[in-house]
């Protein structure tokens, strides 16, 4: 596992990007250019949520002003042993 970029989020918890993960990020049409916006995501979210299913994994929010419509980035983390791994990041129209 190949580790693209390491960001420390809000939390203080290190949050790593494999080169694989981005590679997948990068097929939705609208992520390219979007790397520092993951990082404000991470860093300066608007919103941490997470699911009931799975509770190591969180989902990071930060509003999108750029875009044609009002929209929010998404990233998508798992914790595992403490240490957090992005899963996707991808544009949503509300935080759920």
């Amino acid at each position: 596992m190949t580790i693209f970029i390491e960001i420390i989020d809000k939390t203080n918890r290190r949050i790593r990007l494999t080169k694989e993960r981005w590679k997948h990020i990068l097929k939705h049409p609208e992520m390219p250019n979007k790397l520092e916006e993951i990082r404000q995501a991470l860093e300066k979210p608007v919103k941490i949520t997470s699911i009931n299913s799975d509770p190591q994994v969180k989902y990071y929010y930060i509003y999108c002003k750029n875009e044609l419509c009002a929209k929010f980035l998404r990233v998508t983390v798992k914790y595992l042993n403490g240490t957090g791994f992005i899963i996707t990041a991808y544009l949503v129209e509300t935080i759920r």
